[in-house]
């Protein structure tokens, strides 16, 4: 493993953590959207496809939050907190596209190399992930595979309901296992 790698990861992992907690700390728009501003800039020429990626990834999270306290707040006060609103959407936006960019320019198994517990769990993780998307593609091609043309909107319902209950149960079960795992190796006492 090249040594100037490793040291440009484990950087982008410190500036990505410190930006986190910067991020998380704000509380003016203005400061925040200038953060948001200087992670676009860091994004060069992919900032457009991570904005679009951050902004797809928000969207349901901070959509619902936002209505659920616009509602209360109408209802409690008869006006919309257009400032806090407007904090929150911000932040989560920009703590989003920092966390793509990151993602996108940083090998965590590099930036994870100085400790060999964050590595293992990294390892743990990353198989789950990969174990959890080939069994989405599992119940597409499934799904796909049992009808003659494009499957109805309420078929792919049902199918992506099943396919949640099935995730959960086995993510749990998989948690279970790992934490079991690990406590036998003396990681948790």
């Amino acid at each position: 493993m090249p040594v100037d790698a490793s040291r440009r990861d484990q950087a982008w992992l410190w500036g990505y953590l410190a930006g986190l907690v910067a991020l998380s700390a704000l509380t003016e728009p203005i400061w925040l959207m200038l953060g948001l501003v200087l992670i676009l800039a860091l994004a060069g020429r992919r900032a457009g496809v991570l904005l679009r990626r951050a902004a797809l990834a928000t969207l349901l999270f901070s959509g619902m939050v936002s209505l659920a306290f616009a509602g209360y707040s109408l209802a409690l006060d008869g006006h919309l907190p257009w400032p806090w609103l407007l904090t929150v959407n911000v932040r989560v936006l920009a703590m989003a596209l920092l966390t793509f960019l990151f993602m996108e320019r940083v090998n965590l198994f590099r930036a994870l190399a100085f400790s060999r517990r964050l590595s293992l769990l990294l390892v743990l993780a990353m198989s789950q992930a990969q174990s959890m998307r080939r069994t989405l593609v599992e119940f597409r091609q499934g799904l796909e595979s049992r009808q003659l043309g494009e499957p109805a909107l309420q078929a792919r319902y049902r199918a992506a309901a099943r396919a949640l209950v099935w995730l959960l149960d086995r993510a749990l079960a998989n948690a279970h296992e790992s934490a079991q795992a690990l406590r036998s190796r003396g990681f948790f006492q």
